[in-house]
Order: C-alpha cells, then sequence, then structure tokens
C-alpha cells in the first residue's frame, strides 16, 4: 500500500472545515446600504413554495386550438419576462408540450400581505402586446411614458422570429448571433417607410413587451423585402430567447388556467424548522456512536460526513452568485437526512471490516487497507442501487424538459407529466448526498485514516476497536 503522508489528515481536514463554513455562512460583502453577495450561504437558499408558500398553476391553450412547440416555447418566454417584470426572480416554468401545457410554480415572501395569487396568474397568462416603437427606451419627457414612442409595427405583423448565425455587418470572417425577422405582407410597405427615415436620421426601433422594453437596435439599412436582423452581441441563448419573445407577441391565443393552487407560507415554515432540529439531533447522536463503537474510523467518519452535508448544501445554493440554486422542498431535506445516513452505513461497513482485519492478527497498516478495499464492493452496491432509485423519482417527477426525465421518456411516455416539485427535490437532495459519499465517505476518509496510522500514537488496535494484541492468541503485534 503507498504511505499517505503524515500532513494529508490536516490538509484535508481543513478545507472540509473551510469549504463547510464558507457554503453555511456564505460571504457577503457591504457598502453602504447595498450588500453584495459573493458567495451564496445557507440563508440565500430558495425555498420551495411547501415552505414559503406560493402558487402552483398550469397554462393551457383554449380548447379547440393546438397550438405547435414553438408556439408554446413563446408562451413560456413571455411568462419569463412578466415574472422578472413583477421582480419574482425565483420562479419555476416547465413545458410539457405532449399536453400542451406551461407549468408555473412561484413562491412569495412570508411577509407579503398584500399579494394576489389569482390577479397574479390572471396577468402572467394574458396574451401579450409586442409592439416595434420609433426611438430608444427613455427617449420621452418626465410626464410621459414608453406610449408615447410611435408605434412601427405590432406583434402580429411578425410572421415568423427566428435565431441566425450571421457575418457581422460590414465583416467577411467574423460572425455572429442575430435574430431574423419575417414581416406579413401587408406590414413590409410601413416598415420599409418606417426604416428610411430612421436611417437617414440614424434612428432606433425598440422592442416592448407590454411595457417591457425587451430589446433595442439601431437603424443602418432601408429594409424593402420584409426581412429584418436585429443584432447585438448576443450569444446563442440570448437570441432565442429573443426569438421567443417576439414570436410569443402574437399568439392568436390566451393562455387558459388548468389548473391552480395556493399553498399558504405558515404551511411549511414550521415543519422546516423541526426537520432540521431533528437533523441535528440526530447528527449528533450518530457522532456520538460512532466514535463509542468505532473509535478513530468512528471519528474521521463524523469529518467526513461533515463535508457530505457541505457538499450537499453547495449543490442547493448555487454557491456563486452565477450559477443556479436549487428550490429546497420539505422532502428534500429529508433526502439530505437519508444521505447521511447511507453515509453513516458506508462508514459503519467500513469500520467493522478493518476490526475484522485487526482482529485477525493483521497489522495497522494491512488492516485499514484490507478493510478500505473489502468494504467499498457493499459500499458501492448500496450507493449505486440509490442513485438509480433518485434518478427514477427525479425522471418520473420531474420536469419534461430535465435530464433525467429526457433519458427516462422511453419509459414513462406513455403516462404523460406529472411534474412533482416535491418530490424532484427528494430524488435531487438523494442523489448528491449519495454521490458524495463516495467522494467524503469512501475517498476522503481513506486518506484522512491512512495519514493518521502514521503517528505512532495511533497505531493501536484499541483505536480501532480491535482487541489488544494481548488478548489474541497468536495474533500478531505491531
Amino acid at each position: 500500500m503507498k504511505r499517505i503522508a503524515k500532513p494529508v489528515f490536516f490538509i484535508v481536514l481543513a478545507i472540509i472545515l473551510a469549504f463547510t463554513g464558507v457554503v453555511l455562512f456564505g460571504i457577503h460583502t457591504q457598502y453602504g446600504d447595498i450588500t453584495t453577495t459573493v458567495i451564496r450561504g445557507v440563508g440565500d437558499i430558495r425555498w420551495g413554495i411547501d415552505i414559503r408558500g406560493g402558487v402552483d398553476v398550469s397554462f393551457q391553450a383554449p380548447e379547440g386550438i393546438e397550438p405547435t412547440d414553438d408556439q408554446i416555447d413563446s408562451a413560456k418566454s413571455i411568462i419569463e419576462t412578466r415574472m422578472v417584470s413583477k421582480n419574482i426572480t425565483d420562479y419555476e416554468i416547465f413545458t410539457d408540450y405532449d399536453s400542451n401545457k406551461i407549468i408555473v410554480r412561484f413562491p412569495w415572501q412570508a411577509e407579503d400581505d398584500t399579494f394576489d395569487p389569482e390577479e397574479a396568474v390572471e396577468e402572467i397568462g394574458a396574451t401579450a402586446m409586442l409592439t416595434f416603437r420609433e426611438g430608444r427606451d427613455g427617449d420621452w419627457d418626465e410626464d410621459e411614458t414608453y406610449e408615447s414612442l410611435p408605434i412601427i409595427l405590432s406583434g402580429a405583423d411578425v410572421k415568423k422570429a427566428s435565431e441566425v448565425y450571421n457575418l457581422k455587418n460590414g465583416s467577411t470572417s467574423e460572425y455572429e448571433f442575430a435574430v431574423q425577422l419575417e414581416l406579413q405582407d401587408e406590414a413590409k410597405q410601413k416598415f420599409a417607410d418606417a426604416t428610411k427615415k430612421l436611417k437617414e436620421n440614424k434612428g432606433y426601433i425598440s422592442t416592448y413587451m407590454d411595457d417591457e422594453c425587451i430589446s433595442v437596435a439601431s437603424v443602418s439599412a432601408h429594409i424593402t423585402d420584409g426581412v429584418a436582423t436585429i443584432s447585438g452581441s448576443f450569444t446563442a441563448d440570448e437570441a432565442t430567447k429573443l426569438a421567443n419573445q417576439i414570436n410569443g407577441g402574437a399568439l392568436p391565443f390566451k393562455l387558459e388556467t388548468a389548473s391552480f393552487s395556493v399553498i399558504s407560507p405558515t404551511l411549511g415554515t414550521g415543519a422546516r424548522d423541526a426537520m432540521a432540529l431533528a437533523g441535528i439531533i440526530a447528527f449528533a447522536l450518530i457522532a456520538v456512536f460512532m466514535i463509542v463503537f468505532y473509535r478513530l474510523p468512528g471519528a474521521v467518519a463524523i469529518i467526513a460526513l461533515i463535508g457530505q452535508v457541505g457538499g450537499t448544501l453547495f449543490a442547493i445554493t448555487g454557491f456563486f452568485p452565477f450559477a443556479n440554486s436549487f428550490t429546497l422542498t420539505i422532502p428534500g431535506i429529508a433526502g439530505i437526512i437519508l444521505a447521511v445516513g447511507m453515509g453513516v452505513d458506508a462508514n459503519v461497513i467500513t469500520g467493522e471490516r478493518i476490526k475484522e482485519e485487526i482482529n485477525a492478527g493483521k497489522t495497522i497498516d494491512g488492516a485499514v487497507y484490507t478493510g478500505y478495499k473489502r468494504a467499498f464492493s457493499a459500499v458501492f452496491d448500496g450507493n449505486i442501487t440509490m442513485i438509480i432509485v433518485a434518478i427514477i423519482l427525479m425522471g418520473a417527477f420531474g420536469t419534461p424538459d430535465s435530464l433525467a426525465s429526457m433519458i427516462l421518456r422511453p419509459v414513462f411516455f406513455m403516462f404523460g407529466a406529472s411534474t412533482e416539485g416535491t418530490i424532484y427535490s427528494f430524488g435531487y437532495t438523494l442523489m448528491v448526498g449519495v454521490i458524495l459519499n463516495f467522494l467524503f465517505g469512501v475517498f476522503a476518509a481513506r486518506l484522512m485514516t491512512s495519514s493518521l496510522i502514521r503517528f505512532k500514537c495511533f497505531r493501536k488496535p484499541g483505536l480501532f476497536g480491535g482487541k489488544p494484541a494481548k488478548d489474541k492468541k497468536g495474533g500478531a503485534t505491531v
């Protein structure tokens, strides 16, 4: 067995404790009244509607209308725009093309007593009003609004908007993502007249979704064929999103509410706090149990479990502000606790194997090496089974466009969508926790244990739960 250096234990311990501490508390900077989040902590977790309260609603097209997938995507883009305009940034929006539904979930602050969920749903599902206006956003007097900008075209004048990858204007080698518009025949002349005037005056055309400006473009050409291109250093996703928004403004139908439910914010906070307290108490009891029965490997196991919990919180919070966070529900908390149980099970198996090897007469080095090697297959089998279960839960109850759902679509396609965020949250936290059990409970624990046995004071059978050498007839000593 390759010897692990003595400092490795302290390096791994420091990394786990520092990482977990940062995940728990986050890093924030304060400048006057402005707080900037550098790294998200537990306080920045997005709580699900079963904890925080909110709205769960499904939209669909009216009876008799069969929307295309592009129209559904456009409607989804409209809803996203309206969410942001209402300062609702922690929403979830999913599409189900098979049943032509759009599923929307969004929580609200528990202290918000003025929120009217039915009014919000009605506004979100209303047909969007798309307009192309002459001028730039903000080009109006103090007592005016965006409506003072003259309308050039409406959403109904657009036949189709699509993402394209064209040569940059004036370049022969550089390409860029842009949005191409194809206009209805009756709108071509209006647009030609407007672009001729705006080109001469170096003017702009602004695109508005309701009262929200979603694009501003300078006019550099007189367009007479009804095909225009909006460019502006777009990424592929940004170009696609803008195209969907423009297409959505021309939807020929109003979204109807297929299902609607409101969850009170008072229902979940007590259960959340109770489960968190139960988890802390359980962890403390586990720590005592592991140290009493498995001594040194038990203490190492507790450090590994701390790392596992920290890693799970890392995956939930999003950690970095530019990364997406995950909505945590009450079943999601249960998934974390169950994954910790799997981590304990892995360390118990390993501790028992090491104890058996020591009692069989092996040296400390040989017992640790063989114990981890023999335990791995049992730990792997148990954990991989749990990962498969978690993926099935995420595929069966996740959103139609999630990775797990797409993988399992050949199995579940006949049942239709049955999106249930609380069960999906359980599967997600369980899967993440079990995967991290391999990283911390197997590999990190093995590194720390192999490092500690380099110290003479830890090379005692009793510290591994084994019988002292003098109590074993014919047993080898270390």
